[in-house]
């Protein structure tokens, strides 16, 4: 099994040993998953954060995720500076990518496909921007699936020319950390993924838009 921490910390390294900084398109989620990301990640990279994710729902929870997201990136101290661009939001895009996996449980082709379209679209940018790298914040969570996250986002960097940074974040208590500077900042942390479909399975409540579906 491919421990992608270890390939990240040997990347860092060469691109210590050689001086350079290199510029990184990091696509993030949320805030809180971001939180030791940025932490980390700041120190040997020049990092702007994309902010895209048009499976949020509903809009209020989209634009609280997305105030959130740039109140962190403005009170984080980092050694190099922070940047931040904001992607559309156009749900039509993610309940397209999902057609016909709606009854998926959760964490299974349905989230696949959402890392897929987030992630096209971060390397698509990262080629058009000239990043030396790209990779997401998702792997960061205990529910994400970091072998698939990673294995989307080395075809993309195939396909985009655009070079993928391997990722695990979770690996060396990051999500602890994530957890601890989220209390530290008062960062707003939500109880599900994002997706009117991860919102439905919490406590059996049903948003108004599936009531009667069978999901």
């Amino acid at each position: 099994m491919r421990n992608f921490q270890k390939e990240l910390e040997k990347i860092i390294e060469e691109n210590q040993k050689s001086g350079t900084v290199p510029t990184l398109l990091l696509h993030s989620c949320c805030a809180p998953c971001s939180s030791y990301c940025l932490e980390y990640l700041s120190k040997f990279f020049s990092i702007t954060v994309f902010y895209y994710n048009p499976n949020i729902y509903p809009e209020s929870e989209y634009f609280h995720r997305v105030s959130e997201q740039k109140r962190f990136i403005e009170q984080l101290p980092s050694k190099n500076k922070i940047g931040y661009i904001e992607g559309r939001f156009d749900p039509d895009e993610f309940y397209g990518a999902v057609k016909g996996l709606e009854n998926i449980r959760e964490g299974g082709e349905r989230c696949f496909a959402c890392y897929r379209l987030r992630l096209t679209e971060t390397a698509k940018l990262a080629k058009e921007k000239g990043f030396d790298y790209f990779t997401t914040t998702l792997s960061i969570s205990p529910l994400k699936n970091a072998a698939k996250i990673n294995e989307i986002g080395e075809e993309l960097a195939q396909i985009y020319k655009v070079k993928h940074l391997p990722s695990d974040f979770k690996k060396k208590n990051g999500y602890k950390r994530s957890i601890e500077l989220s209390r530290e900042y008062n960062l707003y942390r939500q109880n599900y993924c994002g997706c009117i479909f991860s919102q439905a399975g919490i406590g059996g409540h049903r948003p108004q838009e599936l009531r009667g579906l069978d999901l």
